[in-house]
C-alpha cells in the first residue's frame, strides 16, 4: 500500500457511485495542516510569540498533566490514581496507508482522488482548526484568523470540490461575530465549525479561590455554557449574523473527562458516545433557550455523534412535553389533591394501616407524599412551572419544527444506528431525522480513504436502510443543510453543475 505511485481508480466505492442518477456530498472530511506552511502564515499574524502559542495549543490539546506538568505517559499508575489523570486519545490518525496521509496534508491530491472515493464534493474539517480556543485569550482571534486565512488560500484553487470549514471562537458573541465576518466577508469561506460550549469559572468559587493563586482549583471546577441556556452572555446577536450571512454552523463537539467519561486507563471508555453526549447538550441548550425558535433559519450541523441520538432526544422531548407542558404539569401540583378526599379514603382503608393515630389533614398531604416531595421553600410560581417555555412550545409540531428542522446529525458510513433517523414509524409525527453522511475521512476510524461510500451501500444491500435512505443521507439532506442556510450554496461547483445551477459552468 506505501509504495502505490499512482492513484487506482477503480474502487468500491467508485463502482457505487457509477449507479448513482445524484450526487454525493461529504460533510466531514479532516484534513492535516502541513505545520511549516502554516506558521508561516502564523507568524505574519504575529511574529514569533503568536507562532509559540500556536505549538502550546498544538501541543497541549489531547494532553493531561497532573499538578507538577507529567503527562499521563510520565506518570505511574499510582501518580495516575492519585492525580485522577485523564487516558486522553492516542494514534488517531492515518499514518500506515501513507498514500491516504498524503493525500489528507495535499489540496491537490486530495481533489484528484475525491472521483476515487465516490463523492462529489467535500466539507473539510482541518484537525486543527478550533486547536486556538485552547491558547489564551490574547492569541484566540489572531491564532483563528491565521489559520482561517491559511485554509482558504490552501483550498481557493480547489473549491469546485473542496471548502474548508472556519474555526470560530466564543468565548464572547462580539469575538464570534468578528471572526465570522472576517472569515466569510475576507476569507470568502462558507461553512462554520465552533466548539459546542465554553468551560468558564463559577464565579462564587473564583472569587473565593482566585485562578491565579489556586491554578489547581481553576482547573477542576467550572461550568459549561453551552450558548443557549442560562449564559451569562447574550448569544443571539451571533446567531443573527449567521443567519444574516448565510452559514451553516457546524460542530465537532465532545464529552471526554465528563463525568462517565474519566477513566484513568481506557481511551475506549472515554471515547464511545462522547461526540452524541457534547452535541445534546448543545442542542438541547439551543432547543431550551428558544435560540431555535428565535432563528428559524438557524442550521447546525452536529457532527461525529450519529444520527441515533437525534431520533431519541426528538422522541423524548415530545414524550416529556406531554407529560409535563404547564398544564399537564399541574397534574403533579401539591395544591391540586382533595385533601377531604384523601382524609375521608384514609378513614375507610386506612384504619389497620395508621395503627389509630389521628390524622391532621394540616399535615396529611406531607405525610403521605413524603418530605422528599416537598423540600423547598416555596412553591413555584407560574413563570417557573414551564420549562418549554423559552422554546415556545404549544403543540408537537413546534417541537418537529425546532429539533429537526434546524438541526443535522452526521452519521459515519458504516454506522448502522442511521437506521434510527428513517424510521418514521418510531419517531414522532411520522418525522425523519436530518442524517448527513459524514465519512469522518483522516481519522483513525477510516483505514481507507476509498471504502467509505461502499460501506454506506452494505447497509442498503444488509437491508438496515433502503435506496431512498440512501440518497436522502449522502445527497438530499446534505444538499439542504447548506442550501436552507445558503441557496447559492453550491454555485460553481461540481454539485451545482451536476445540478445546471445558474452561474456553475
Amino acid at each position: 500500500m506505501n509504495d502505490r505511485l499512482k492513484p487506482v481508480h477503480a474502487s468500491r466505492s467508485a463502482a457505487v457511485k457509477a449507479g448513482l442518477d445524484h450526487p454525493v456530498i461529504d460533510t466531514d472530511v479532516h484534513v492535516n495542516d502541513f505545520a511549516p506552511v502554516l506558521e508561516d502564515y502564523v507568524a505574519q499574524y504575529g511574529g514569533v510569540k503568536l507562532v509559540d502559542a500556536l505549538r502550546k495549543a498544538l501541543g497541549g490539546r489531547f494532553v493531561t498533566r497532573n499538578g507538577g506538568g507529567k503527562d499521563w505517559y510520565q506518570q505511574s499508575a499510582e501518580e495516575r490514581q492519585f492525580h485522577r489523570t485523564l487516558r486522553a486519545p492516542w494514534w488517531a490518525r492515518v499514518t500506515r496507508n501513507t498514500y491516504d496521509l498524503a493525500t489528507y496534508t495535499l489540496p491537490a491530491l486530495l481533489h484528484e482522488r475525491l472521483g476515487e472515493q465516490g463523492s462529489d464534493y467535500s466539507i473539510l474539517f482541518p484537525n486543527d482548526v478550533l486547536s486556538p480556543a485552547a491558547a489564551g485569550s490574547e492569541y484566540r482571534q489572531p491564532l483563528h484568523r491565521a489559520i482561517n486565512h491559511f485554509h482558504a488560500d490552501q483550498y481557493r484553487p480547489y473549491a469546485d470540490r473542496l471548502t474548508p470549514v472556519a474555526g470560530i471562537p466564543l468565548h464572547t458573541p462580539q469575538e464570534g461575530i468578528e471572526e465570522l465576518e472576517f472569515a466569510v466577508k475576507t476569507l470568502g469561506l462558507k461553512v462554520i465549525n465552533i466548539a459546542g460550549g465554553v468551560r468558564r469559572p463559577i464565579r462564587a468559587i473564583a472569587e473565593k479561590y482566585p485562578a491565579k493563586e489556586h491554578p489547581e482549583i481553576a482547573k477542576q471546577v467550572g461550568y459549561i455554557d453551552f450558548y443557549g441556556i442560562d449564559s451569562e452572555h447574550d448569544y443571539d446577536p451571533f446567531w443573527a449574523k449567521v443567519v444574516e450571512l448565510g452559514v451553516p454552523v457546524t460542530t465537532h463537539y465532545g464529552s471526554q473527562g465528563w463525568t462517565g467519561r474519566q477513566s484513568i486507563s481506557n481511551y475506549m471508555n472515554n471515547h464511545i458516545g462522547h461526540f452524541a453526549d457534547g452535541s445534546q447538550a448543545f442542542a438541547k441548550a439551543l432547543f431550551f433557550g428558544g435560540v431555535t425558535r428565535r432563528f428559524p433559519g438557524l442550521r447546525v450541523g452536529l457532527l461525529e455523534g450519529g444520527a441515533d441520538w437525534g431520533s431519541h432526544v426528538y422522541t423524548h422531548l415530545v414524550d416529556r412535553w406531554e407529560k409535563r407542558n404547564r398544564h399537564a404539569v399541574r397534574n403533579y401540583d401539591p395544591a391540586e389533591a382533595d385533601v377531604e378526599l384523601l382524609a375521608s379514603l384514609f378513614k375507610q382503608y386506612g384504619g389497620d394501616f395508621v395503627k389509630g393515630r389521628t390524622l391532621d389533614k394540616a399535615t396529611l398531604l406531607r405525610d403521605s407524599l413524603g418530605i422528599s416531595a416537598l423540600p423547598h421553600s416555596r412553591e413555584p410560581n407560574e413563570s417557573e412551572i414551564d420549562d418549554f417555555a423559552l422554546a415556545g412550545i404549544e403543540k408537537v409540531e413546534d417541537i418537529r419544527d425546532r429539533w429537526v428542522n434546524n438541526f443535522y446529525f452526521g452519521s459515519e458510513a458504516d454506522d448502522r444506528t442511521v437506521a434510527a433517523a428513517f424510521n418514521d414509524k418510531v419517531n414522532p409525527l411520522g418525522t425523519k431525522i436530518n442524517a448527513i453522511w459524514s465519512s469522518d475521512v483522516g481519522h483513525w476510524d477510516v483505514p481507507e480513504f476509498t471504502e467509505p461510500l461502499a460501506e454506506t451501500w452494505d447497509l442498503v444491500q444488509q437491508g438496515v436502510i433502503s435506496a431512498a435512505d440512501f440518497k436522502a443521507f449522502v445527497f438530499d439532506n446534505p444538499h439542504r443543510f447548506y442550501t436552507e442556510a445558503n441557496p447559492r450554496f453550491f454555485e460553481g461547483t461540481e454539485v451545482g453543475r451536476k445540478l445546471g445551477l445558474k452561474g456553475t459552468a
